[in-house]
This record gives C-alpha cells, sequence and structure tokens, in this order.
C-alpha cells in the first residue's frame, strides 16, 4: 500500500494536516468499529483505518521527500505494519467505550487539558499585564503617544475572548470525561 491509499482510506486528500487526520480518523474508527457496526467488513474496515492513521502520523513528515518516503514505507511494511494491525484486531474486540479511552484513541484529541490550561494561563496573564500596563500608563504619562485607552480596551477585549474560549474549553472537556467516567461505572 502506498501513502496516497492511506489518505484514501480516511477520505483524505494527500494535503491533509495533522488536525485533520486526527479527525478524520476519529469519524472513521466510530464508523466502522465492530461495537457500532454489525457489518460483516466493519472489522476489517476499522483494521485497515487504523493501520493508515498509525501511518499517516508516524511518517508525516517524510511524505513530502520521495526518497525519505520510500525508506518509510519500506521499515513502515517490514517492522509496524503487522504491529498495528495486531492492536487494531485488539482494538475491534474491545467495546467502543473502551476503545476510546485507549492510547491510540486520546491521541486523536485536538483539546486536551494541557492546551486548555495553557489558553487559561495565557489568558489570565494578558488581563493581569493589561491592567498593570495600563495603571503604569496612567501613574506617569508620556506626553505625544496614542490614546491608551483605546490599546487598553483592546488588550482586556482579547484576554477576555482568550478566557471565555478557554473556560468553554474546559466545560466541554470536563463534561467529556464526565459522561465517560460515569458510562464506566453504569
Amino acid at each position: 500500500m502506498n501513502y496516497p491509499e492511506y489518505f484514501k482510506i480516511l477520505g483524505l486528500s494527500t494535503d491533509a494536516t495533522i488536525p485533520e487526520i486526527k479527525k478524520a480518523y476519529r469519524l472513521k474508527a466510530r464508523m466502522f468499529h465492530p461495537d457500532l457496526n454489525n457489518s460483516p467488513d466493519a472489522r476489517e474496515n476499522f483494521i485497515m483505518v487504523t493501520e493508515a492513521y498509525e501511518f499517516l502520523i508516524e511518517n508525516f513528515d517524510r511524505l513530502k521527500n520521495d526518497h525519505a518516503f520510500s525508506v518509510a514505507l519500506e521499515e513502515w511494511k517490514r517492522s509496524m505494519q503487522n504491529l498495528s494491525r495486531q492492536r487494531a484486531r485488539a482494538y475491534a474486540h474491545e467495546s467502543y467505550r473502551q476503545f476510546r479511552n485507549s492510547r491510540l484513541y486520546r491521541t486523536t484529541k485536538f483539546f486536551d487539558l494541557t492546551r486548555i490550561i495553557f489558553g487559561l494561563i495565557l489568558s489570565v496573564m494578558i488581563l493581569v499585564f493589561t491592567i498593570l500596563g495600563f495603571i503604569t500608563k496612567q501613574k506617569s504619562p508620556i506626553p505625544e503617544q496614542g490614546n491608551p485607552v483605546i490599546i487598553f480596551i483592546m488588550l482586556l477585549f482579547l484576554g477576555l475572548v482568550f478566557l471565555v474560549a478557554s473556560l468553554v474549553f474546559l466545560k466541554v472537556y470536563l463534561e467529556d470525561t464526565g459522561k465517560h467516567k460515569k458510562k464506566h461505572k453504569g
């Protein structure tokens, strides 16, 4: 199999980005997981989708260089392809809930807790430095500079937008992880 076929399996063009590959895999894995799909070819489709995802993620940087890609494909066929298929078969035997908690599936999440916390910290820093800067500017104004109120309002607005977005993502993340924990207990 060559790399355009792996993109085709995921329903993507060869110029897809890593976030697009991750999103496509999540959709296809849900579509073909044997726990959710009763068709006779669901298991094999799930295995192919998982193999395609693992190959593309592992070799994404090499895909643009033909020689590096050839080497990567040969290495993949020698060592990783069978291992990838074995893992996919194991995931296919699990319930979909168990699969969603697997390390492989978690790698497809775009917003994880680390990014959300980083966003919260960044937004708080923007707000704090904006307010401190404005206070400092008011205590010792420099003549012939623009209106600091306009800049203050713009930076304050930017900080608030980041803060609200981070809080929304945190809420969604907590709801999502809370649902998974309830399902495991129930």
